[in-house]
């Protein structure tokens, strides 16, 4: 029994500071982007169920523009972010988008309607 108070006593001496270095991350992620709320409510309608020509006029020609089956990807870059619009025909109608993925440069998340407003401001 007397073993017992030893190891938890040597236990307890490897917790304390080991004077190695802190891991530091690769890179910081980006800032946030100042933007006021009522642009931020708008940011993403200003893409979910849009045609591709309107999206070409809203962010320019995209970065990368895939058919995939009966869906197509559209890909805008800007300095801060990535956007992937995914759209695909709703009934008999032009394809619109159904979905949206957005990321910093770097792969880093980002606030989807962040990214739509910074695009937006190019």
């Amino acid at each position: 029994m007397k073993a017992l108070p030893l190891l938890a006593l040597l236990m307890l001496a490897g917790c304390g500071e080991g004077g190695g270095e802190v891991a530091r991350p690769a890179h910081l992620p980006a800032p946030p982007i100042p933007v006021p709320q009522t642009a931020l409510a708008a940011g993403v309608d200003r893409v979910q169920g849009q045609t591709a020509p309107r999206l070409i006029a809203q962010f320019g020609q995209p970065q990368i523009d895939v058919q995939e089956g009966q869906g197509r990807k559209l890909q805008f870059t800007g300095a801060i972010c990535v956007l992937d619009a995914y759209l695909y025909p709703q009934g008999r109608g032009e394809a619109v988008v159904t979905h949206i993925d957005t990321r910093q440069r770097n792969g880093t998340p980002i606030d989807q309607a962040s990214c739509v407003v910074a695009l937006g401001q190019r």
